[in-house]
């Protein structure tokens, strides 16, 4: 059963009708609004851990309201929209978004991706924490330390992180790093993965120009390289 409450924001009252009746009949808990200004208020109130956002409304559009989001809050964010241009899903997703569906699309396949934006990574083995002079990562406490200062991390960013340390030194594959993250679904969307890669390196790089610990292996995927590490192995409790 879903728990999770997911808040719709589309200007059209017949889409934001037809997305309440399938989402609760899915088991979610849905609430509402009409406009990028409205979310942000219900978004206060409600607190809820996925919205699915339209890219095209009057007042604040879309990506203006992501952005604003992502400011203040790590909820999942799916964006909906009728453009198909690799350069509007990388606006989308440099705006903050999590996913990104193309109208019209089937109610199964927006299900699937908040699904997708739902999850989080699971491993059966923990991941010792990473320290080296200028960047920490504890990963059972989800926390980010860059030269002594808290970063914040959005789930997918914190998630990517954590598979690419876990296999450090390893060059790891597109598709190895987008089903590990966002779920088997996925594999070709290698436009997630420069524009998540970028973020991280903004956040955790003394040198996001030249970074140091995410690096790109052409034709092939990233790797996390340690420097000056020593994994500390986080105690169980």
């Amino acid at each position: 059963m879903n728990t999770a409450t997911i808040l719709v924001v589309d200007d059209e009252p017949q889409i934001r009708r037809v997305m309440r009746t399938t989402l609760s009949s899915n088991g979610y808990a849905v609430a509402e609004a009409r406009s990028g200004e409205e979310a942000l208020e219900v978004l206060r109130k409600e607190r809820p851990e996925l919205v699915l956002l339209d890219v095209n409304m009057p007042g604040m559009g879309g990506l203006a309201a992501c952005r604003e989001i992502r400011d203040t809050s790590d909820v999942a964010i799916i964006m909906l929209t009728v453009r198909n241009t690799e350069h509007d899903k990388v606006l989308a997703l440099d705006a903050g978004a999590d996913d990104y569906v193309v109208k019209p699309f089937s109610m199964e396949e927006l299900l699937a991706r908040i699904r997708a934006a739902l999850r989080r990574t699971s491993s059966g083995e923990p991941v010792p924490a990473y320290v080296s002079n200028d960047l920490e990562i504890d990963f059972e406490r989800r926390k980010v330390l860059v030269q002594g200062r808290p970063v914040r991390l959005t789930p997918k960013e914190f998630e990517l992180l954590r598979h690419l340390v876990a296999n450090q030194g390893k060059p790891l594959e597109h598709r190895r790093l987008l089903q590990a993250v966002w779920g088997p679904d996925y594999g070709n969307e290698t436009e997630y993965l420069r524009v998540f890669i970028n973020q991280l390196r903004k956040k955790i790089e003394p040198d996001p120009a030249h970074p140091k610990y995410i690096h790109t292996d052409p034709w092939v995927g990233y790797r996390f390289e340690p420097a000056d590490s020593s994994p500390v192995t986080t105690k169980k409790k």
